[in-house]
């Protein structure tokens, strides 16, 4: 009697656990102003020796043109099957504070049943998913489809060389079909695509308002202070609501998919008792529909060790979040114009792009969607969710216009409970067993009504 797919990919779980480990123990972060090179060096060379002990074949590793490493493979499946190209990375955030990790965030450590390091849900756990669900075909016989794979190496620095790999080698990732697995679920048990992704604008701005910092019992009171003039540009992004307000940029989008209980919002983002939330709209509205700016870091002198000065100089990186729909070059220009006329004082300001990326908005009518559908039935017992995200995946607009037939879904493993991009990121084993079977049924869902003459 044949094996269930489901307890197959059960059984696969424990070597899932201890190759993420190994992949979470490089902490390839690909800035290396924080991390070494050599840790993304070390990630991709992992990926590569899997892929090709997984038989896959053509396996390289691609030198894109930002100075970071991709890991492509291909499995040949029947002949006349249709091609799909399941997506992942290895690059992670950095760990932020690492002394507010409960473990080690290079560390996969188990604890209240999940596994936490720094890349475990996004997206290392992606790539065991997608391998998890390959495994268990092939043990239950065959993988249906022929299988592109590729893994990205800079996907969280936003600088765009996968994308531009792709544009000048426009055959490599060709396919049918496109899983990319660096998604999540609107919440545990809850399967779930993701139909729109936002696009994101990343801008360095600098002021500068003496030739060096002053004596502020000396000069404080007349001379311009250049910290006091990047908090007045940055407090101009918002309007009294807390609501992002750029010039020129229409901040009245609305949500018409599965809709955000702002009571779950503040459970799953952790919003203090008593603190309100910003904007205005509903939750998803402001999520997923509109543009949002948030201040990513400030260069400033810390409070241990400040001396009394007037600040010369003084910087921030601001991040836009832009939706699907919004150009993202207008919103960047934008951004550019609204941060130099809000500057006080005459301010020299200098702005410099330190990353882009496009929304994306899928067809969800499409063939693939409704094989995922059913998969994502069979797998967890519960009808698909449609959802957005406020992150933005680079790649995808890239992919959609070089193969503008291929069906484009998202999938992954970071829901709420995730906190990816902050400290104490983990993944539910639970979540990577069901999207793992998920993503085999809907392997061979799809390709069953491939050669039914369904597809496209």
């Amino acid at each position: 009697m044949s094996v269930p797919l489901a307890d197959t990919v059960a059984s696969l779980i424990p070597r899932a656990r201890t190759e993420l480990a190994e992949l979470v123990s490089f902490a390839s972060v690909a800035d290396e102003r924080q991390f070494p090179r050599s840790e993304c060096e070390k990630a991709a060379a992992w990926v590569a020796q899997t892929l090709r002990a997984e038989g896959f074949q053509e396996v390289a590793l691609l030198d894109t043109p930002d100075g970071t490493q991709s890991v492509y493979g291909y499995l040949p499946g029947p002949a006349d099957a249709p091609t799909v190209l399941l997506y992942a990375h290895y690059d992670v955030q950095p760990p932020l504070e690492e002394s507010a990790w409960l473990s080690p965030p290079f560390e996969l450590t188990e604890r209240d049943g999940r596994w936490y390091g720094r890349g475990a849900a996004d997206c290392k756990g992606g790539l065991l998913m997608h391998l998890t669900a390959l495994r268990a075909l092939k043990e239950q016989g065959r993988v249906p489809v022929n299988v592109k794979v590729i893994v990205e190496g800079s996907e969280e620095q936003g600088t765009g060389g996968l994308e531009r790999y792709a544009e000048e080698h426009p055959e490599l990732l060709a396919a049918d079909t496109i899983v990319i697995g660096d998604s999540g679920n609107v919440r545990v048990g809850v399967p779930t695509v993701t139909s729109s992704l936002r696009g994101m604008v990343a801008m360095e701005v600098r002021l500068t308002t003496l030739s060096g910092n002053l004596h502020s019992g000396q000069f404080g009171g007349a001379a311009p202070d250049a910290l006091a003039a990047l908090i007045a540009v940055l407090a101009s992004l918002r309007d009294e609501t807390g609501a992002t307000t750029i010039d020129g940029l229409d901040a009245a989008g609305q949500w018409a998919g599965t809709a955000y209980e702002e009571t779950d919002f503040r459970r799953d983002a952790g919003v203090l008792e008593g603190v309100g939330l910003i904007g205005t709209g509903s939750i998803a509205d402001r999520l997923w529909a509109r543009p949002s700016v948030t201040v990513l870091g400030i260069e400033a002198p810390p409070v241990v060790g400040a001396t009394p000065s007037v600040q010369a100089t003084a910087a921030s990186l601001v991040s836009l979040r832009v939706p699907p729909g919004m150009d993202t070059d207008v919103a960047a220009k934008a951004l550019v114009d609204h941060l130099v006329a809000a500057a006080p004082w005459g301010a020299k300001v200098e702005v410099t792009q330190r990353g882009s990326g496009r929304a994306f908005a899928a067809d969800t009518s499409s063939p693939a969607y409704a094989a995922m559908a059913e998969a994502m039935r069979e797998a967890y017992g519960e009808e698909m969710a449609e959802a957005g995200q406020g992150g933005s995946i680079p790649l995808c607009n890239t992919l959609a216009t070089l193969y503008p037939r291929a069906e484009i879904l998202l999938i992954g493993l970071s829901e709420p409970e995730a906190r990816i991009h902050a400290v104490n990121e983990s993944v539910s084993p639970r979540e990577l067993e069901l999207m793992s079977l998920t993503e085999a049924l809907f392997l061979r869902r799809y390709a069953a009504s491939q050669s039914a003459g369904l597809g496209v």
